[in-house]
């Protein structure tokens, strides 16, 4: 295995990479393809979208979901839609413009190659899943709609109502069970991935523990797949599933695989703001709704007093005292700001005194105006089940009263450091989604990383998994190897050793406590002393994790306690990473926010009035690169090695959306 981070990008323009390198790979015979089994981990759209197309393709496939059924992936909840470059609505969209506006919204921070290859398959996932009964949004001609997202001045997003995520998964789940029917696929629900089995460098199996029964097994494959999402819910409270955990792509950090700019994380601007302690997660509110709902905030603080003790509702505030805030301060984009960007000006205002839910964190997102213009049918055409679904949760009318709103943690742009192949630094280990670091830089565009998820799995992966296995001489490794039993052996002791502990403290307790460390001190800004603070404390969380946490239960059999366990011991160590790598980013990118970093009044960008202060400021010169960082030993440092981000197509520039 070795150190140095190759890319493995193609030359030549970058239009033509991709159809060059698919040229100029290696092919398997469909007769040989039979003979390789693939093990993907992760049935959402990424990982279900690459088990059904490489079965298609012949080969064989176990695929492994800790759901009860590959439906019930984490990619059913995204509301909002799909990018494409199709340019239906004639607006001047193009491959090369979505393209550009992914790598502005990164902030310059991804590599150019893979961000082009996404913009330029992204047409041919429409077509796919139009063709699998998709029901997105058509116009009154028969032609697909399409809708505004931020980051964008095109119309680019598809989308189904606000279950976008769940029609396209339906579509991939068709295609799923119509493998599975065909002996083409092994479906291995109920069944999470503790450890990845390394054979001579190469990976080459998984250790995984049936939920129900708590059997421990170990299956042996040609390549391992993973496409198991983001680690949002290190912070505890995040948008994502409570189910979703770093646990499968930190479990391969630990066994050689390179975990890349793990402090990127986006703070989604559109969540229903946290109401109380006893809260488990977040709520999302689709970026979509931006569309047509303005945000704003009261002038006055005195006002946003009023508002927050229920002595003025926001009806009674004119238009004259209502700061539209994001149409102030980026009039070319104004609502439809990039999520970082519109996130942080939400926090800046509540930390002003201005904010109105009741903990003083809270913006509103008010339909008035589209309703006005509009009607309210048109309006519930486009948005209802997610106005019904705020009713629900928050006890008001959206039609009549806006909606309160306040970033949370939502998506992972860092994640397990791949090539141009979708392959990490370990040998037949190749990583799919959310759980890569590839495409998305230091902060993701709305409706991307359905895109994303699909390109990589019915487009890309397909291609280029042959590079790998056609060096590997099929079925040589078997689970009789000794690295299986001896990886077996490690997971049964970790086992044990969380059962044993017998403590007075809860795992949920732990959770939330990193959670809370996590959110002050690595969370939409950060500090370098905080970061200090953060670095001091969790293994000292983490110490007391392994002497007092309290898992009930057992071994054999249904045991949620010992799952959610296993899962936050995860991230008391991944939580160090992520701290660790944000200190050592000495600059403010995308979502990564440091207020050492940012544009004053005395910079020239601030002067001119390009920007407005307060922005983030890139450090160019020194970390123009991909952070991947190479784990070495709980509560050691991580070694870093640097893959340097070359610019042959765009140049790096100062991100305003003024």
């Amino acid at each position: 295995m070795s150190s140095i981070l190759d890319s493995k990008c193609p030359s030549g323009p970058i239009d033509q990479k991709w159809s060059k390198h698919k040229q100029d790979s290696k092919l398997i015979n469909p007769a040989n393809k039979r003979k390789f089994t693939v093990i993907v981990v992760g049935s959402g759209l990424a990982g279900g979208a690459a088990a059904a197309t490489l079965s298609e393709l012949g080969y064989k496939v176990k695929c492994f979901c800790y759901q009860d059924s590959a439906r019930r992936a984490h990619s059913i909840a995204a509301q909002g839609g799909i990018n494409a470059a199709k340019n239906y609505q004639n607006d001047g969209d193009s491959i090369y413009r979505l393209f550009y506006d992914t790598i502005k919204g990164g902030d310059f921070r991804s590599r150019e190659s893979n961000v082009y290859r996404l913009a330029e398959v992204s047409g041919n996932i429409i077509d796919q899943c139009v063709a699998q009964g998709v029901p997105f949004a058509r116009e009154y001609g028969g032609l697909l709609d399409n809708r505004s997202f931020g980051g964008a001045q095109v119309k680019r997003t598809f989308y189904a109502a606000g279950q976008t995520g769940q029609q396209l998964l339906i579509g991939c789940y068709q295609a799923l069970n119509k493998e599975i029917r065909s002996g083409g696929v092994e479906m291995y629900p109920r069944t999470e991935m503790l450890d990845l089995v390394v054979v001579d460098g190469h990976a080459k199996g998984i250790v995984v523990r049936d939920l129900v029964t708590g059997e421990i097994s170990t299956h042996a494959g040609d390549t391992v797949i993973l496409a198991t999402g983001g680690y949002g819910n290190v912070f505890f409270l995040s948008t994502n599933a409570m189910g979703c955990n770093v646990t499968a792509a930190w479990r391969a950090c630990k066994k050689g695989a390179f975990f890349a700019n793990p402090c990127y994380t986006q703070i989604h601007p559109t969540c229903i703001p946290v109401s109380g302690d006893y809260q488990s997660k977040l709520t999302l509110m689709s970026e979509s709704l931006r569309n047509d709902g303005r945000i704003w905030v009261p002038k006055s603080k005195v006002t946003a007093g009023k508002l927050r003790r229920g002595e003025m509702r926001p009806a009674d505030v004119p238009d004259e005292e209502r700061d539209y805030y994001l149409e102030r301060k980026y009039p070319s984009f104004g609502n439809l700001s990039p999520r970082d960007i519109s996130s942080r000006s939400a926090k800046e205002v509540c930390d002003e005194g201005r904010g109105v839910a009741k903990t003083g964190l809270g913006v509103y997102l008010d339909f008035r105006d589209s309703i006005q213009r509009l009607g309210e049918d048109t309006i519930r055409s486009r948005y209802g089940n997610l106005f019904q679904m705020y009713e629900k949760i928050a006890g008001e009318n959206p039609y009549q009263t806006p909606m309160q709103i306040y970033p949370a943690v939502h998506y992972t742009m860092g994640g397990l450091w791949v090539d141009y192949n979708l392959m990490s630094n370990l040998p037949g280990l190749h990583v799919l989604g959310e759980a890569n670091f590839s495409d998305h830089g230091a902060n993701r565009l709305g409706a991307s990383a359905l895109m994303q998820g699909l390109a990589d799995g019915y487009f890309v992966i397909p291609s280029t998994i042959a590079v790998y296995l056609a060096t590997q001489s099929p079925g040589a490794v078997t689970t009789d190897h000794p690295e299986f039993k001896k990886a077996l052996e490690e997971v049964d002791e970790r086992t044990n050793k969380l059962l044993s502990i017998n403590g007075k403290r809860s795992v949920d307790s732990f959770h939330r406590e990193l959670g809370l460390t996590m959110w002050d001190k690595c969370g939409m800004a950060r500090t370098r002393a905080g970061l200090d603070e953060a670095l001091a404390r969790i293994p000292q969380i983490r110490e007391e994790f392994w002497q007092n946490v309290r898992v009930t239960g057992k071994e054999d059999g249904l045991n949620m306690e010992l799952e959610k366990a296993g899962r936050v011991a995860d991230f008391l160590e991944f939580g160090e990473m992520m701290c660790l790598d944000a200190r050592e980013r000495e600059e403010s990118c995308g979502g990564h926010f440091r207020e050492e970093h940012q544009y004053t009044e005395s910079d020239s960008e601030v002067e001119s009035g390009y920007l407005s202060p307060g922005e983030a400021k890139r450090d160019d010169e020194h970390f123009c690169h991909v952070s991947a960082w190479e784990f070495t030993g709980v509560g050691n440092r991580p070694n870093l090695h640097k893959e340097e981000l070359e610019w042959e197509t765009v140049k790096p520039s100062v991100r305003s959306y003024k």
